[in-house]
């Protein structure tokens, strides 16, 4: 699986008050799933996204950062047994607050890319 994520800025947790005020955004990790056609039909993306959804309920951190992730399966992920995607999704969320731990001094708004496989360069 691919793993992508972006910080939110500060000022899109704020909670803007006023008329004209946008809904506020709930702070923590805001968690979605891409799962193309490409992949297989309905019966087994919607086997992906529940696969995914009881991860991410296993994994998710309690008081993350404020970020917005995408999660990208491959095909294998109907065939891989469920501990290998929790630890793929855990591990992610591990890699996602260290980077941005990391990043709270620096410019938010650039997107970043994380993923369970590396190709190596050639």
């Amino acid at each position: 699986m691919t793993v992508f994520y972006w910080q939110r800025p500060q000022a899109d947790v704020v909670v803007a008050k006023g008329p004209a005020a946008n809904p506020p955004v709930a702070p923590g990790l805001r968690i979605g799933f891409t799962v193309s056609r490409a992949l297989g039909g309905a019966v087994q993306r919607n086997r992906m996204k529940r696969r995914l959804r009881e991860a991410v309920r296993f994994t998710r951190p309690p008081a993350g950062p404020d970020a917005d992730v995408v999660i990208n399966p491959k095909k294998s992920l109907l065939t891989v047994d469920f501990t290998a995607v929790v630890n793929e999704v855990g591990r992610a969320f591990v890699v996602i607050e260290e980077k941005l731990a990391g990043k709270t001094g620096t410019v938010a708004g650039t997107e970043q890319k994380s993923s369970g496989s590396r190709k190596p360069k050639a």
